[in-house]
């Protein structure tokens, strides 16, 4: 996987939000970019402009805070006239509008924030190159292993479509990824990637 880039175009009330529904999305190997996380560090939203011009997807969260925002419609707009595809995260259809009216995007569930958060690592998964929605993309993240005075690299591959991650899921049964150098298993929720716990004693061989 190459370093993709994320643009994130949100209004400031949303950044809690989009910061739980990324929270998972942040582990891969590539940029993701919150506007107002980049806005509390000191940048200016003007200064994002660089940063969304090198965006290889716009997502555009819509929701009742972000609707008369000129900023966001901006976005999606230089986003459009860019080429660089724009996908909506929207708490209700009435949300949409303009350029993203007809594109297809992910529905936010706040009662069960990991619904939306496997529709929306789908639809990055077959968005983003070279990942291709006709092939089974290979995604993985990489951590340092958190056993004391260890800090080996732990690697967990997803090698499963998103189909299959989802049926995983809902039966309970976790990915893994072991430490080569102590041994040690880390779990993952299929469906957000989301991390369970350590196990210190199991040896495993990975997904």
């Amino acid at each position: 996987m190459t370093r993709e880039q994320i643009y994130v175009s949100h209004a400031p009330a949303d950044l809690e939000l989009v910061q739980e529904l990324f929270s998972t999305v942040k582990n891969f190997p590539f940029g993701v970019h919150i506007t107002f996380e980049a806005i509390e560090s000191g940048r200016t939203r003007k200064r994002l402009e660089g940063r969304l011009a090198n965006s290889d997807v716009v997502v555009a969260v819509l929701t009742a805070a972000s609707a008369d925002s000129q900023w966001i419609n901006q976005e999606i707009g230089y986003a459009v006239a860019k080429g660089i595809p724009v996908l909506p995260l929207y708490d209700h259809e009435r949300h949409r509008g303009g350029f993203v009216d007809d594109v297809d995007g992910v529905q936010i569930n706040r009662q069960d924030p990991s619904v939306t958060i496997f529709n929306l690592l789908s639809r990055l998964r077959s968005a983003l190159a070279p990942l291709g929605a006709l092939s089974v993309p290979n995604w993985y993240i990489r951590f340092p292993c958190t056993v004391p005075d260890c800090g080996h690299p732990v690697t967990l591959e997803i090698e499963q479509d998103q189909t299959k991650l989802w049926m995983r899921s809902r039966h309970g049964k976790l990915l893994t990824a072991s430490c080569a150098k102590c041994g040690s298993t880390y779990a993952f929720d299929p469906a957000t990637i989301g991390y369970v716990h350590r196990d210190e004693t199991t040896v495993g061989n990975g997904v």
